[in-house]
């Protein structure tokens, strides 16, 4: 127990707790100035959350695809790389998946729903490694690179469904066959029919990857010295353009993921999409409230799938635009960013009281 609290003791929790608390101050002063309840807002949030087991089963399933987009982020940014091409990398991982999902009929179900997953997530690894690669070869920013891709990727994903797997008459595709199916149905009965799937414990594990990747392994520790310093990695003999590749590969693989079990585990088919379904994006927030610590992207997208499916809970309960929780939500990414200001403002509760512990 006290090794718990010294870890949310420490200064890297501390910064990202108070900005949280101060997100929802802040959103909550926006709510007064709009005439609305703030207290009212944010008891109907959490109670649309976790007043019923079908709705609690459902912020699960939000949380998923957030957990596996903020660690592609935080990956990337590991290897001192600034993925926002997750958009892209979700697309093309569920495009890949919904192709083998529905063409590949009459395989069983333990070889179906695999490589449908293994296609999905490679296609998303392999997406983000064309910016790896423009990046290693050709020093072009990845930032560019990676946001071209995004577009690229929506549309490519609409043309195959228009043409490959389009229900008739329908803006979707048809579904998937039901041994590519990830879905949990015993689970999902016991949450009233929630769409739990097995994403979920992928999600977990991939945090778990993450870490043992990264800090445990000899390639995670040449990825992070090519974050530290590319020119100090080089001259201690790694391949820096390799591990830049390498990196925005596995970064994708995540992304993919999410995707893939979007597909597989959510809604069984795919959309022939107006626009982006914004996850990529969002993980782009979760990593940076994680700080992109890979359990620190857990709870990160734990709060942010609890707040984004919990709004629709303000509007109802207490007539409040669910648009409102973007502010909250951009409100905390605002006082991540500017620590100086969260620093300024716990200084007299915090720092005070560590001196007089040294003294």
């Amino acid at each position: 127990m006290n090794k718990v609290m010294k870890f949310f003791m420490r200064d890297s929790a501390i910064i990202p707790l108070a900005a949280i608390v101060l997100g929802f101050v802040f959103g909550a002063i926006v709510m007064l100035a709009g005439g609305y309840n703030p207290i009212t807002a944010y008891s109907s949030l959490f109670s649309r959350v976790f007043g019923n087991m079908y709705d609690f089963g459902e912020t699960i399933r939000e949380i998923t695809p957030l957990i596996l987009t903020g660690l592609a982020v935080a990956f990337a940014f590991r290897a001192g790389l600034f993925n926002i091409g997750g958009e892209g990398q979700f697309i093309v991982g569920m495009t890949g998946a919904s192709f083998v999902g529905i063409k590949l009929g009459g395989l069983p179900a333990i070889i179906h729903a695999p490589l449908a997953i293994i296609v999905g997530a490679l296609l998303g690894g392999l997406w983000a490694a064309i910016a790896g690669y423009l990046k290693a070869k050709r020093g072009v920013n990845e930032v560019i690179t990676t946001i071209m891709l995004n577009w690229i990727a929506l549309y490519l994903a609409n043309y195959t469904v228009n043409h490959f797997l389009l229900l008739k008459g329908q803006q979707r595709s048809v579904d998937i066959e039901p041994t590519a199916s990830v879905s949990l149905g015993w689970l999902s009965a016991m949450f009233d029919n929630a769409r739990l799937h097995w994403g979920t414990l992928f999600a977990i594990l991939a945090a778990v990857f993450f870490y043992f990747f990264l800090w445990k392994t000899k390639q995670g520790y040449e990825l992070r010295a090519v974050g530290h310093n590319t020119n100090a990695a080089e001259y201690a003999g790694m391949n820096v353009n390799k591990n830049i590749i390498k990196a925005m590969f596995v970064s994708g693989m995540f992304a993919g993921l999410a995707g893939v079990f979007e597909v597989l585990g959510v809604f069984h088919y795919q959309t022939v999409m107006p626009a982006s379904p914004g996850y990529g994006f969002d993980g782009i927030a979760v990593a940076l409230l994680g700080l992109t610590n890979p359990f620190g992207v857990l709870l990160a997208a734990s709060l942010f799938g609890i707040l984004t499916y919990g709004s629709a809970g303000m509007s109802f309960g207490a007539d409040v635009p669910p648009e409102l929780i973007r502010i909250v939500i951009g409100s905390i990414i605002f006082f991540v960013a500017a620590q100086g200001i969260v620093r300024w403002v716990i200084a007299p509760l915090y720092f005070k009281r560590k001196k007089e512990k040294v003294v």
